[in-house]
């Protein structure tokens, strides 16, 4: 069971359940990745309780450039394809996601629209927190909560250094 009910999201795909009940599975999956590293077993079987599983098929949208989002999804199966428009609106793949990965943080945080798509590429198992779950770990779990958005803080930023140095690198090759 979990701690916060269904979010209304993901209508057209299987809801899988509270991710509770697959906390054994979930560990597996993340325990080595960059947002839960450093987690320990007790820990993410708690936060398993503020987050649900859904199950999408191959080529399903599971976030959408320029919508509205509050959640970050973590993958636990599958593939996903991180997708921006491009300037003749066609999708350019600009990263590739797997098991352990998590997605649409920076919804999650400033509540923005959505800054790419991201596409199944393969059938995906996935788990979501929402912001109403954040919040919610946050009153039960200040401290777990406070971990979970530092690691996240720091999945940002080493994104957006890593952002800054494909520019300059691409500044440096178009320059030259």
């Amino acid at each position: 069971m979990s701690a916060t009910p269904r979010p209304p999201l993901y209508r057209n795909l299987s809801y899988l359940g509270g991710a509770g009940a697959y906390a054994e599975e979930v560990w597996e999956v993340i325990k080595q990745g960059p947002l839960f590293g450093g987690f320990s077993r007790p820990e993410v079987d708690l936060l398993c309780q503020f987050m649900h599983c859904f199950a999408a098929p191959r080529d399903a949208v599971l976030l959408n450039e320029g919508e509205d989002g509050d959640y970050v999804l973590i993958v636990l199966s599958g593939k996903v394809a991180v997708r921006k428009q491009g300037p003749r609106s066609e999708a350019i793949t600009i990263a590739t996601a797997g098991p352990g990965s998590s997605l649409g943080e920076m919804s999650l945080v400033d509540g923005e629209r959505r800054s790419a798509s991201c596409v199944a590429t393969e059938p995906v198992d996935f788990a979501v927190m929402t912001r109403a779950d954040l919040n919610e770990l946050m009153v039960a779990h200040p401290r777990l909560a406070n971990k979970f958005l530092i690691k996240l803080l720091q999945i940002l930023v080493e994104r957006l250094r890593d952002t800054s140095v494909r520019m300059l690198f691409s500044q440096a090759v178009s320059m030259a």
